[in-house]
């Protein structure tokens, strides 16, 4: 059975019965190169205690690869007072397991321990997604490292990067240079712009692979494209100015969009790239084909949301060429939910749904039609899983448009296979926990946003589903996550101690 992702407790012996494992330098540790490296660097930025490393004879922590542990990414991890074993199913069930092992650490008064533990531990889902966006604000390579660092700590296997968007183009495209040319400088607000060389995002996608994480590019069409019409107007149409949006520049003193100039505010829905038009689809094949040579992984992302300048027959006939250019590419297409309106997406097509844990308008019934053809879902219901939402009203950082602020409680008490009916685990890939950037400037507010309400996404993920484990709950949660506020002090992660949680203190 699967275990909550965080600080799994499900077998821990009770207090007293086992004496704990004490961790000093002389507890050696054998086991595949990588994964002991791991464990060292993670043990000694946690303790301050270097680790030897030894032959598996001499080791009292052994980590090992075992096919018949079972499914993929999972792990059994066993302690007692003389040793600590770690057994995977593969290398990212080790990497996992190293790091429950490394959450369990605790201090008492004799020094580092780890307790008497049985874990037997899988993931409930095959995608555990977070999406970084760099395009309302740029964050260069070293900033999406450390993000990909502390997402791969909680499990999480898959790295979504919102490339594009109105406010500026984040990648380096070999055949239209124009792209970053012209199109890269602008950024929320009037800060600074900036993209990643070819270099840089191959650099990413090495550190996520070292990190057990596939890095899933998203280019937004056909709207989200005004820094398009800086490089590419005749690709591009006129921005469509509606009542709603003068009254939301009104309110926020932002300059409406125009063609030809950066735009700097946060509204959407006001551009479109031209549909009928042969330069059009020759822009995206060669952008596509750039991306999905750079990329590894199997998917890639083409928006297909809030494409509120397109008229709807219009955007469906786009997704319907988008998403067959990445499948011709050898690549899955991935679209938000919107596209489901399209009846004739590429077979497989993967739908990400951002509507609320209650669905309005019939984006439910735009999710489920991504099933019918064939492909599954991502769950990342706005209201729980989007990370840039404001923990509280009063919160320096961060936005309210999803039901208002979501609080650590409402972050944690969802279930995937309860938000679109008829759509079960089977019809789920994954669950994701996207970080919009219109608020967000540097490392330290991604950290200030996303931890903790990052490690409800994590159990969501992760876990089994609320009531086929006793600990899948809000009081149990919120007692697991206190113990990781001294982990991630260690770690340099600054986290927001939400007063919902009475944090473990060193």
């Amino acid at each position: 059975m699967s275990e909550p992702s965080l600080v799994p407790t499900a077998r821990l012996l009770r207090a007293g019965s086992t004496p704990p494992f004490a961790v000093t330098p002389d507890a050696a540790v054998s086991g595949p190169p990588d994964a002991v490296r791991t464990l060292r660097e993670a043990v000694r930025r946690r303790t301050g205690l270097d680790l030897a490393a030894a032959a598996a004879t001499d080791a009292a922590v052994t980590l090992a690869i075992d096919p018949e542990t079972g499914a993929a990414e999972s792990y059994v991890l066993d302690v007692d007072a003389a040793s600590v074993r770690l057994r995977a199913a593969d290398a990212a069930g080790l990497f996992y397991g190293v790091h429950t092992l490394v959450q369990l650490l605790a201090q008492d008064e004799s020094g580092w321990v780890l307790p008497a533990v049985h874990v037997d531990d899988a993931p409930r889902f095959a995608y555990r997604g977070v999406m970084l966006d760099v395009a309302r604000h740029f964050h260069g390579a070293e900033t999406v490292k450390a993000y990909i660092e502390r997402a791969a700590a909680l499990k999480f296997n898959v790295l979504h990067l919102h490339l594009t968007d109105d406010q500026g183009w984040r990648i380096e495209v070999p055949s239209r240079p124009e792209l970053t040319a012209r199109a890269s400088a602008s950024a929320v607000g009037g800060d600074p712009g900036g993209f990643f060389s070819r270099a840089d995002y191959r650099a990413i996608v090495v550190h996520a692979a070292a990190h057990h994480m596939t890095v899933v590019p998203e280019i937004d069409v056909p709207g989200h494209t005004h820094a398009v019409n800086l490089a590419y107007p005749e690709a591009c149409a006129a921005p469509t100015i509606s009542d709603h949006l003068r009254e939301e520049a009104r309110q926020r003193g932002e300059d409406l969009p125009a063609s030809g100039i950066p735009y700097e505010g946060i509204a959407v829905g006001f551009s479109s790239l031209r549909i009928h038009d042969d330069a059009t689809y020759a822009l995206l094949s060669d952008v596509l084909a750039d991306i999905a040579e750079m990329t590894p992984g199997p998917y890639l992302h083409v928006g297909g949301d809030e494409a509120l300048g397109t008229p709807p027959a219009d955007l469906a006939l786009f997704m319907e060429r988008a998403t067959r250019v990445v499948a011709d590419l050898g690549k899955t297409p991935i679209a938000w939910h919107e596209a489901g309106a399209a009846a004739g997406l590429a077979p497989g097509t993967i739908g990400q749904y951002w509507g609320f844990r209650v669905p309005t308008d019939g984006m439910d019934d735009h999710a489920r039609a991504f099933v019918r053809g064939g492909g599954q879902l991502i769950l990342s219901p706005a209201d729980v899983v989007y990370l840039d939402m404001k923990p509280d009203a009063d919160f320096p950082l961060g936005l309210t448009w999803a039901n208002g602020p979501t609080s650590l409680p409402r972050a944690y008490d969802w279930d995937p296979a309860a938000v679109i009916a008829g759509v079960g685990d089977d019809e789920i890939l994954g669950v994701e926990a996207p970080l919009w950037t219109e608020t967000v400037r540097d490392l330290a507010d991604l950290d200030a946003l996303a931890f903790p309400r990052i490690a409800a996404a994590a159990e969501a993920a992760w876990s089994p589903a609320p009531g086929a484990d006793e600990r899948r709950t809000w009081e149990s949660f919120r007692e697991r996550v206190a113990q990781l506020a001294p982990l991630w002090t260690r770690q340099g992660i600054g986290f927001t101690p939400l007063p919902e949680v009475d944090w473990t203190r060193e």
